[in-house]
């Protein structure tokens, strides 16, 4: 028996093929670009995720040489805010727009005039009213290509589309519409506020339900094109966020994931809403049954030392990320006095300050190449525990820290992370969290895994405990961090 796991990323689709005991078996990575321009907007052609998606379910099967008869079900995550634009004859009427895609200022301009701050955040869950967000774009079209506008018969984010181009079904979960800007996170439903500022209704919107329920079986003409038998149950699936989140365990609080990528994302669970009072974090419906997330997040993380690598080369040529963080492990905590202030695109939690910059402070003669990868590396987690210590305050369980990302890869910086934490960091065998979790979604929803067995499927390769007195050191460097930004940006 075997569950396929569909992961929609913003320039790849992954598709895993998971056993009965939660093992990755095999894997396909089928990547695109995306449109981008110099103001601010970033679009792709909508058959690149379906014709993704056909590309990597077929490699899969090929390179696992297991029978597409044993696979029992298709599990979703997706990517959120990528907005697709459906008419009643099942066209996309125009490019869809990527989350990525910041043209629509005014738009949430407007909007942030016309609803009160304070009810935005207790109904949805976003801390601000952001150009990302689906109703932002969807006011833009309103305004900028009213045409198109008129014509959709169903504004979807991109999950909603492929489980359209699967089973048929217009369909929905929490998850992925939590940061659409019109879900009210506590009642699950649509909000109203949000779409009389639209001019739409819920007809123009697909049907909510959630992550773990069978949608719908793939029909002949689909199973044709996937090269499976008709029949396979669909699973709607969720936000790649939360469907990381169970890959990785994170489904009881106490558990933290961190992944350190491009950016900094930061999830913990919770069995309500948690609204913080200074607004600094957003809240989100689980990919499972009553639980909530809290999702502090930087832009800035893992970027910067490619940042680094590529404006600061050797002079024996371009250095992979393991030479890199070899280096680092040369240099004693603390990177001798150098101390890095890593927000190059500002500040996003716990301190929203879009004008914050980055700043390397404390330099001197001695330092070298090897102190500044050290000091980018001790701000990214001195950056993670400050978003802890913004859960604590909110009175949110941290036991452990679970690592994914990209610098799940490096036993240096992982060590760095659990001394600077002084938390114990565990790093999950599969770093595909989020292809995981979908095929461990799929198998809930198939019934073949419950809510108990999580644990047992998840597997972790490697646990780091941090050093006493490393932590010690760490301690006194932290705060002169956290004074070092407040002086700054304060």
């Amino acid at each position: 028996m075997y569950l396929l796991g569909i992961d929609i990323g913003t320039t790849s689709v992954k598709v895993g093929l998971i056993n009965d005991e939660g093992e990755l078996v095999a894997l396909s990575i089928q990547e695109y670009l995306l449109k981008t321009s110099s103001d601010n907007r970033v679009e792709s052609y909508v058959d690149i995720y379906w014709n993704s998606c056909k590309a990597g379910i077929r490699d899969v099967l090929e390179r696992s040489s297991i029978s597409s008869a044993s696979i029992l079900a298709i599990g979703l995550s997706s990517q959120g805010e990528t907005l697709v634009c459906l008419n009643k004859e099942g066209k996309v009427l125009r490019n869809v727009i990527v989350w990525l895609d910041s043209r629509a200022v005014e738009e949430s301009e407007i909007i942030g005039r016309e609803i009160p701050i304070e009810l935005w955040y207790r109904t949805t869950g976003l801390p601000e009213v952001s150009p990302m967000w689906p109703i932002c774009k969807i006011l833009w079209l309103k305004r900028n290509e009213p045409d198109i506008f008129d014509k959709t018969s169903k504004f979807l984010v991109l999950k909603d589309y492929l489980i359209w181009k699967l089973t048929g079904e217009l369909v929905t979960d929490p998850s992925v519409s939590s940061s659409t800007g019109y879900l009210d996170i506590v009642k699950k439903d649509w909000w109203d506020d949000a779409l009389n500022i639209l001019g739409i209704g819920y007809e123009k919107l697909p049907s909510i339900v959630e992550s773990y329920t069978p949608v719908r079986r793939i029909n002949s003409e689909v199973s044709k094109e996937l090269g499976l038998p008709s029949g396979i149950p669909v699973i709607n699936g969720g936000m790649d966020q939360m469907i990381g989140a169970l890959g990785a365990g994170n489904i009881k609080p106490g558990i933290i994931t961190e992944t350190t990528g491009t950016a900094l994302a930061i999830i913990a669970t919770t069995d309500k809403p948690v609204f913080d009072p200074q607004r600094r974090v957003p809240c989100s419906p689980h990919c499972l049954p009553d639980r909530y997330v809290l999702m502090p997040y930087t832009e800035t993380a893992g970027i910067l030392l490619r940042w680094f690598r590529d404006n600061f080369p050797s002079i024996n040529g371009i250095e992979d990320y393991d030479r890199m963080l070899s280096l680092a492990n040369q240099i004693p905590p603390g990177s001798d006095g150098l101390i890095a202030i890593p927000y190059f695109k500002g500040s996003f939690c716990p301190n929203f300050n879009p004008n914050a910059r980055g700043a390397f402070v404390g330099i001197t003669l001695n330092h070298k190449r090897a102190h500044f990868i050290r000091a980018i590396v001790e701000a990214v987690s001195f950056m993670l525990r400050e978003n802890i210590g913004l859960l604590r305050s909110l009175s949110i369980p941290t036991k452990k820290v679970r690592s994914l990302g990209g610098a799940s890869k490096s036993d240096i910086w992982l060590q760095i992370k659990a001394d600077v934490l002084n938390l114990p960091v565990e790093v999950p065998l599969y770093s595909e969290a989020s292809v995981l979790g979908a095929g461990i979604l799929a198998g809930i929803g198939c019934r073949i895994f419950s809510e108990s067995t999580i644990d047992n499927l998840i597997k972790i390769r490697k646990v780091f405990n941090p050093g006493p007195e490393t932590s010690r050191v760490y301690e006194e460097l932290y705060k002169n961090y956290i004074s070092i930004y407040n002086r700054l940006y304060r």
